[in-house]
């Protein structure tokens, strides 16, 4: 009784099933009956659930007269087995009880190591299944031991997991004992254990402590879009109120600013911009920029993007120190920012006005006022007043649609002999038509490569993507998107297609193999 006792204290204190721990101790009990007896032998042991008793028994089958006796101890023949039962037949078990056991010293400690390894492994997999489930989630928890910065917390007595150094807040330095609030956002389960690793610094962190403080966000009324963090130092929230009479902000702000204050008391002073989110992103943007005032926002879709103008006297505001202010701010967007000041944006804007204008006088052989009334009209490439209907350019002020009709035909007769210099070009290269109708890159990247040595579009796809940013320069493309175009040339190709098939053929073969195997083993068995 006493050890079904001990099974049940175990069971209770390590929070596992009470059957784990009487399975880990007659495990223990066979492993030292093998030791006295001989490893060789079947020997089993049973505690049983009700009184605690303990049986010990060597188990021992009977295989047929013919059979190879692979080990002694564990079978017999029939004949062999008649001597002690009479009736024995193949398939029986012959089983002899085994005097209790005497654990000595020996025996006894090498029994304890088994029962806490099984323990062990029980509690670790509880802990697995019960905490896989709860990323996300905030825990409290008390700290253990500190070692190099990397603090061990024990989560209510159920657990222990790892707040590492970075994913503390910064200047933030934790003594054994002390009480930690943090979000669990990984766990792993790994040949020690599981793993279980909190953070402070994640912006889900703040988020979640947000929905514990204001009641609004948990009862969904109000959704958090998205947060920004710099750790330790400053964050910006933006918030979106699903009901149009609560005020997303002053939810969050709480009375006096006590909600708000809560969450910068827990995350060590982090100070915390609360942003009223707007579908329209140019207008989000200014917002999440606050406190600087921004004069124009300039999106660039292709490639996420925008240049944000702001006065000068406000330039540094924006930016903020080391740049944390932008940084957050296009964190908060998804969007890259470039900020600029008005003389700048002004200055670029010239630049490029008179890089257009430029590009049309010498095009078109026009003179410089109808260059600039083009690039004032929207005009940026040739190919758009190619483009353009007649109706269009005699619509800009001071144009008649004889103008109209000369600046196209001058506009199109410049693409026609810049397409014949461009095949010219291409037959000099010696380049083959499927590098030429590629549509991944324009002619003049084609002619760029092609003056490198890649003729044909089997070279391209032989490219690696570093390679071919190298051959086209810094600023065409970067290695993702050469990578994209390479990807792109294979697939044209049918290199993939190819490689499907050589692993349909091969699968094909192996099923072909073992269908003769299967075949041969019925003639085997019969010439055997």
């Amino acid at each position: 009784m006493e050890l079904v006792q001990v099974a049940d204290t175990v069971a209770r204190e390590k929070n596992i099933d009470r059957e784990i721990v009487l399975e880990a101790m007659e495990e223990a009990i066979q492993k030292a009956g093998r030791s006295k007896y001989g490893h060789d032998h079947d020997i089993r042991a049973h505690i049983s659930r009700e009184n605690g008793d303990i049986t010990l028994k060597r188990y021992r089958e009977i295989v047929e007269e013919d059979a190879e006796i692979e080990n002694e101890l564990v079978q017999m023949t029939p004949t062999q087995a008649k001597r002690i039962k009479p009736d024995a037949k193949p398939g029986d078990i012959l089983v002899d009880d085994l005097p209790p056991l005497d654990f000595g010293r020996i025996a006894a400690q090498t029994a304890k190591q088994v029962i806490m390894q099984k323990v062990r492994e029980a509690e670790r997999a509880r802990q697995y299944q019960e905490f896989k489930d709860r990323v996300g989630e905030i825990i409290n928890g008390v700290v253990k031991r500190v070692e190099y910065g990397n603090a061990t917390i024990d989560i209510q007595g159920r657990a222990e997991a790892v707040l590492r150094r970075d994913e503390s807040l910064p200047r933030e330095h934790l003594k054994t004992g002390d009480r930690v609030r943090a979000i669990i956002y990984e766990v792993r389960e790994e040949l020690r254990g599981p793993q279980i690793f909190l953070s402070r610094t994640h912006p889900e962190f703040m988020a979640k402590l947000f929905t514990q403080e204001v009641p609004e966000i948990y009862d969904g009324m109000i959704e958090i879009k998205a947060v920004a963090r710099d750790p330790g130092s400053r964050a910006k929230i933006s918030v979106q109120s699903r009901d149009s009479s609560v005020d997303p902000v002053g939810a969050c702000v709480g009375m006096r600013g006590s909600r708000v204050q809560a969450v910068v008391n827990e995350l060590g002073g982090e100070k915390i911009d609360i942003i009223p989110w707007i579908d329209d992103l140019a207008a989000f943007t200014v917002n999440a920029l606050q406190p600087a005032e921004v004069s124009k926002v300039v999106l660039d879709e292709e490639t996420n993007r925008m240049d944000v103008v702001v006065p000068d006297e406000q330039l540094s505001l924006a930016i903020g120190r080391r740049g944390q202010n932008v940084r957050l701010a296009s964190m908060l967007t998804g969007w890259d920012i470039d900020i600029m000041t008005e003389a700048e944006e002004s200055e670029r804007r010239a630049k490029e006005f008179e890089i257009r204008s430029t590009l049309f006088i010498e095009a078109m052989d026009v003179d410089e006022v109808i260059a600039q009334l083009l690039v004032t009209e929207g005009f940026v490439r040739v190919e758009e007043i190619a483009d353009a209907t007649i109706d269009e350019l005699a619509n800009i002020e001071g144009f008649e649609e004889e103008i109209a009709i000369e600046l196209q035909n001058r506009a199109i007769a410049f693409l026609e002999a810049k397409q014949a210099e461009l095949v010219e070009k291409q037959s000099e290269l010696g380049l083959k038509d499927d590098l030429i109708a590629f549509e991944g890159l324009t002619p003049s990247q084609i002619l760029q490569v092609g003056q490198k040595g890649i003729k044909t579009l089997d070279d391209l796809a032989d490219l690696a993507g570093d390679e071919l940013v190298e051959q086209l320069g810094d600023g065409e493309l970067t290695v993702n998107e050469a990578n994209n175009v390479i990807m792109a040339a294979r697939e044209q190709l049918g290199w993939f297609a190819e490689d499907d098939a050589a692993a349909a053929a091969e699968a094909s073969n192996e099923d072909a193999a073992a269908g003769d195997e299967a075949a041969q083993a019925p003639q085997a068995a019969a010439n055997s």
